[in-house]
């Protein structure tokens, strides 16, 4: 299991993943979810992966290729993020195309998704959730987040703090505690946790940081938001029976 998200704000992105794998409970490692295309002045692109380690890899591999050697289907020349969730999505369906057969003798399927976030210059940030079809949808005013994996623990937080206008800063730090909720509810989601901020129009990586296990400001954050969870619980007004 995993858990990634992205959110779309005015004044830019936030894009989280944490790191961990597992195939059974006796079997888990870290790998890094998040991927950077960067470009400064022209473009900054991120996918955050979710599902299959090898198949997400595959994908990511294939697309940093396409990108080394500047071909055909490189996110160096898409026009638009769009056109960026389109390559995304081409290459999901190449490697299905290669491994789905022989995953599914296996009872394995091709299970890989990812959330797409950056800028183009020459258009806003957008935000995009591509599903392990190919097929994806676009973060908007009304839903201005998007998450892959277990979702459920983390997503009331961003519903009762996110809006288009809540500061970058604001949304980092509430990124940060979705994640705190989902690690205290589910063990296969886990540090380190990687965090990115995109400001808008910067059109390159300015602020990005890991949180490795023990850090102390993730530790800190987590116990003021638990504390004062507790607080504002007792101060609730009792019920007259």
């Amino acid at each position: 299991m995993t858990y990634c998200v992205g959110i779309q704000l005015d004044s830019g992105l936030i894009l989280a993943s944490d790191s961990r794998t597992h195939a059974g409970v006796d079997n888990f490692a870290c790998f890094s979810k998040m991927s950077v295309f960067e470009r400064p002045g022209d473009r900054v692109i991120v996918l955050l992966s979710s599902g299959n380690l090898a198949g997400t890899q595959a994908v990511i591999g294939l697309l940093k290729q396409r990108a080394a050697r500047s071909a055909d289907g490189s996110l160096w020349q898409a026009e638009s993020m769009f056109d960026t969730a389109m390559l995304v999505s081409d290459a999901m369906r190449e490697v299905d195309r290669r491994d789905g057969q022989h995953l599914a003798e296996s009872d394995v399927g091709f299970n890989a998704s990812f959330i797409l976030g950056g800028q183009i210059v020459g258009e806003p940030p957008r935000l995009f959730r591509i599903y392990a079809e190919g097929n994806f949808i676009e973060a908007g005013q009304e839903t201005p987040y998007l998450q892959t994996g277990e979702t459920k623990y983390g997503k009331p937080i961003i519903d009762w703090v996110i809006t288009p206008a809540t500061p970058l800063n604001e949304a980092a730090k509430c990124a940060l505690v979705s994640f705190d909720s989902t690690m205290q509810s589910n063990l296969s989601v886990g540090m380190p946790i990687d965090l990115l901020c995109y400001e808008r129009d910067s059109l390159e990586v300015r602020m990005r940081r890991r949180f490795d296990v023990g850090d102390a400001y993730f530790g800190a954050l987590g116990k003021q938001w638990s504390e004062g969870t507790r607080q504002v619980f007792r101060d609730l007004p009792d019920l007259d029976w």
